[in-house]
C-alpha cells in the first residue's frame, strides 16, 4: 500500500503541470446485468490550483436522485413514472473513501443540501479532511462504490439489456476561489441534482476500464485503448482514456450495431468553403482548417436503413461547428441511437459521447432525428469546450447551441417543415409556406409569455419547466440572433470564434461573453445586455398612423408616419417607407422616445411603411403591427393562421427538448 501511495502521490506532481485537468478520475466498472448494478473503485486526484486551503471535499452523487420520491429532482417534478415505483428506482452508495495511504474518510461522509432545505435529498456530500489540502497541492484518493441503476430516466438507466450510465460515479464538485466566476471568497460549488438543470464540473483526465458480458457492444466517452478477457470467464473489458473533459459516461447493449466512419476534412470541405471562413473570421486558413474524426454510430439494428442519415448529421456537425469556432479537438465522436422505449436516454449530450433518437416524426424535412444529433453533437463546442456552469446559466450552452444549431439547420438542410395535421389533412395547406426557419419558430414560443422569467437564473428557480426551456433554448437563441443583426454578420462571427476559442476548457460566465462583445465589436453593448440577458423587458414597435395628401394648389404630396413604442425594452430600429410610385426611403430611429413622426414631401403619396422591415428585432413580441398600409390588405388572417402554426410547433419542440 505505501508504494501504491508513493506512486499515486509522483503522479498527482506530473498530473498538477497541467494547468487545465484539475482532477484524474482512475476507474474500474464491472456492470452486473442482473442486478442493473455497476461495481466500482475509483481513485481520485484532485490538485487545489487555488490560493486557498481546502478543509473539506463536496462530492455529486447524482444516481440519489432517482432513490425515492423524497429526493429533490422527484419533489421538482422530475419524471418518477410507474416504472421506477415499480423496482425501477436507483442510487448510489459510497462503500469506501479512504485518503490513498492514510485516513478513512468513510466516517466522514455527511450529506448536505446546500439548494434548498430538503434533508432527504442524498445528492451531494461533503468530507471533512483530517489535514488541509494546501494551495498548489494535491489529494488522492480511494473509492469503492455500488451503483444500482434506475429503470431509464433523466438521460440515465436501463431498459432490457440496453445500459446509459451516466452520472454514475462520486463526481467532486468545483472549488471557486475569489475572483472565479462570481465567487467573492472560496467555496464548493456543488449543487444538487434539480429537475431542470444539467452540470457543472472541472476539466480533466479519466482512464476508465468496463467490465461487461463478453457479447455487449460498449461505447463511452474518449478513445478506446483496448479490449481484453475479463477476469471472470464469459466476460470482456473495455479500457477507454480521454483528458480534457469534464465527464465520463458509457453505454452497453448486445444487439446494437457498431458502425464506423471517418470524418475527412479533405471530402467535407471545399477550397472554397474554406476561403470562405478565413475571410469571414480574419484568419489565416491555417487556422481555420479541421481534422479527422472517428465517427461511431451505435444503432438499434430497426433503425439501420437511417445509417447515411445520421452520419450525414454527424459530419454536418463537425463541419460547421469546427469551421465557426474551431476544430474539433477529440480523435472520436460516439453517437447512441436508444432502443424503444429507452428514448429517455435520447437527447443528450456527454464529452466525445452523445445520444440521439428515432420519434414517430421521423422526415428529413422535419429535421428529425437530424436536429437532435446535430444539437447534440453542438455541445461538444457549448458545453463540452466551453465550460460554463450550466445550474447557473444554462442558456451559455443550451441557447448558444440553439442559436449555432438552429443556422446550421436552415443552412445545411433548409428550413424546416410544418409536420402537423388537422383531421388527416396537412396544416401545411393552410399556409402560405409549408416551411419555417428555425428561428421564426423560436420567436413563436418566446411572445407567447415572454416576461415571466429574467434569462440568466438558477435553472431550478424558473416559473416553471416550460420557461426553463424558454429562457434557456429558444429566446437565448433569437437574442443572439437579434444581436447578430445589430452587429453584423461578421463581427458576430468574430465575436463567437473568439468568446469560443478564449474560453476553451474554463468556466466563462455572462459577462466574459458581454467582454468579448465589447472588445470584437468596438461597441459598448451593455444597454443590449441589461435588457434582454439580465432583464425581461419585451420589445415592440410598431407603425400606428399614416396620412398622405396633396394640400390645394400644392404638386406634392405631404405625408406623416407615426411610430410608436409598445414596449419597455428600446432598441435602434429602421423605418421602410414605399410610395405609390414604387420608390422607397428608410430612416434610422433610436426607438428612446414612446413615439415619433416622419414626414416626407414628394410626388407621390405613402403607400406603405413597416418598421424592421427586414425583421432584425426578433425579439419584437409583436410582428402584426409593424407595418401598415394605407388601403386594407387581404392577407392578415393568412398571417395569424401561420403564426398559430408556428407556436404550435415550437411549443412542442421545446417539451421535446426538455422531456
Amino acid at each position: 500500500m505505501r508504494a501504491l501511495s508513493i506512486f499515486l502521490l509522483a503522479a498527482a506532481a506530473a498530473f498538477a503541470a497541467d494547468g487545465r485537468n484539475i482532477v484524474d478520475y482512475r476507474i474500474s466498472a464491472k456492470l452486473v446485468p442482473k442486478d442493473h448494478a455497476v461495481e466500482g473503485h475509483e481513485t481520485l486526484i484532485w490538485h487545489n490550483v487555488s490560493k486557498d486551503e481546502i478543509r473539506e471535499l463536496q462530492f455529486h452523487l447524482y444516481m440519489n436522485a432517482f432513490r425515492d420520491a423524497k429526493s429533490t429532482f422527484v419533489r421538482e417534478g422530475g419524471r418518477a413514472d410507474s416504472r421506477l415505483k415499480d423496482n425501477g428506482w436507483g442510487h448510489i452508495d459510497v462503500k469506501r473513501l479512504e485518503i490513498a495511504g492514510g485516513a478513512d474518510l468513510t466516517p466522514a461522509i455527511k450529506f448536505i443540501h446546500p439548494d434548498d432545505d430538503n434533508a432527504d435529498d442524498r445528492t451531494v456530500i461533503s468530507v471533512a479532511l483530517p489535514q488541509p489540502v494546501r494551495a498548489g497541492g494535491s489529494i488522492t484518493l480511494d473509492i469503492d462504490f455500488y451503483t444500482k441503476l434506475p429503470h431509464v430516466v433523466a438521460r440515465t438507466g436501463y431498459h432490457g439489456t440496453f445500459y446509459m450510465v451516466a452520472q454514475w460515479f462520486p463526481k467532486i464538485g468545483v472549488w471557486e476561489t475569489a475572483g472565479d466566476r462570481y465567487s467573492t471568497a472560496g467555496h464548493w460549488n456543488c449543487h444538487q441534482f434539480h429537475a431542470h438543470s444539467e452540470f457543472y464540473a472541472d476539466y480533466g483526465r479519466f482512464d476508465v476500464s468496463i467490465t461487461t458480458p463478453s457479447e455487449y457492444v460498449v461505447g463511452a466517452t474518449g478513445v478506446e485503448q483496448e479490449t481484453k478477457a475479463g477476469a471472470l470467464p464469459g466476460t470482456a473489458t473495455h479500457r477507454f482514456v480521454q483528458a480534457d473533459v469534464h465527464e465520463f459516461a458509457w453505454t452497453a447493449q448486445p444487439t446494437c450495431l457498431r458502425i464506423t466512419r471517418t470524418f475527412d476534412p479533405a471530402r467535407e470541405v471545399t477550397p472554397a468553403e474554406l476561403a470562405d471562413t478565413a475571410r469571414l473570421l480574419g484568419l489565416p486558413q491555417s487556422e481555420v482548417r479541421l481534422t479527422p474524426v472517428e465517427m461511431i454510430i451505435l444503432l438499434q439494428p430497426e433503425h439501420a436503413a437511417q445509417t447515411e442519415r445520421q452520419f450525414r448529421a454527424l459530419r454536418t456537425g463537425i463541419k460547421y461547428f469546427g469551421l465557426w469556432y474551431g476544430a474539433y479537438p477529440y480523435k472520436t465522436i460516439t453517437l447512441v441511437d436508444p432502443p424503444h422505449n429507452g428514448m429517455q436516454a435520447g437527447g443528450m449530450e456527454y464529452p466525445t459521447l452523445i445520444t440521439g433518437g428515432t420519434s414517430w416524426l421521423d422526415d428529413p424535412y422535419v429535421h428529425s432525428p437530424e436536429g437532435v444529433i446535430v444539437h447534440e453533437f453542438g455541445h461538444q463546442f457549448w458545453y463540452g469546450l466551453v465550460g460554463n456552469n450550466e445550474f447557473e446559466e444554462s442558456w451559455l450552452d443550451e441557447g448558444f447551441n440553439t442559436y449555432s444549431t438552429d443556422t446550421i439547420l436552415d443552412l445545411a438542410y433548409g428550413a424546416q417543415r410544418l409536420p402537423f395535421r388537422l383531421l388527416s389533412v396537412p396544416l401545411t395547406r393552410f399556409v402560405a409556406s409549408p416551411f419555417a426557419p428555425q428561428m421564426d419558430l423560436n420567436r413563436a414560443a418566446y411572445v407567447v409569455d415572454p416576461k415571466v422569467d429574467e434569462m440568466v437564473r438558477n435553472a431550478w428557480q424558473y416559473y416553471s419547466g416550460m420557461s426553463y426551456g424558454v429562457n434557456s433554448y429558444v429566446r437565448p437563441g433569437i437574442t443572439l440572433t437579434t444581436l447578430g443583426n445589430i452587429l453584423g454578420r461578421q463581427t458576430m462571427a468574430r465575436v463567437m470564434r473568439t468568446y469560443h476559442q478564449r474560453w476553451r476548457y474554463r468556466h466563462p460566465t455572462s459577462l466574459d461573453f458581454l467582454k468579448v462583445v465589447n472588445e470584437v465589436s468596438g461597441r459598448d453593448m451593455k444597454w443590449f445586455f441589461d435588457q434582454f440577458v439580465f432583464g425581461s423587458n419585451v420589445v415592440d414597435y410598431g407603425v400606428s398612423d399614416i396620412t398622405s395628401e396633396k394640400p390645394e394648389g400644392k404638386k406634392e404630396y405631404e405625408s406623416k408616419v407615426r411610430v410608436r413604442r409598445y414596449g419597455e425594452a428600446i432598441v435602434p430600429v429602421e423605418l421602410r417607407v414605399r410610395f405609390t410610385d414604387g420608390k422607397f426611403v428608410n430612416r434610422e430611429w433610436d426607438g428612446r422616445y414612446r413615439w415619433a413622426d416622419f414626414k416626407f414631401t414628394g410626388p407621390a403619396a405613402v403607400a406603405a411603411a413597416t418598421v424592421d422591415p427586414d425583421r432584425k428585432i426578433l425579439l419584437d413580441v409583436r410582428y402584426a403591427n409593424n407595418g401598415r398600409t394605407m388601403k386594407p390588405q387581404a392577407r392578415p388572417v393568412m398571417k395569424w393562421t401561420e403564426n398559430l402554426v408556428f407556436w404550435a410547433e415550437q411549443l412542442l419542440l421545446a417539451v421535446a427538448s426538455i422531456a
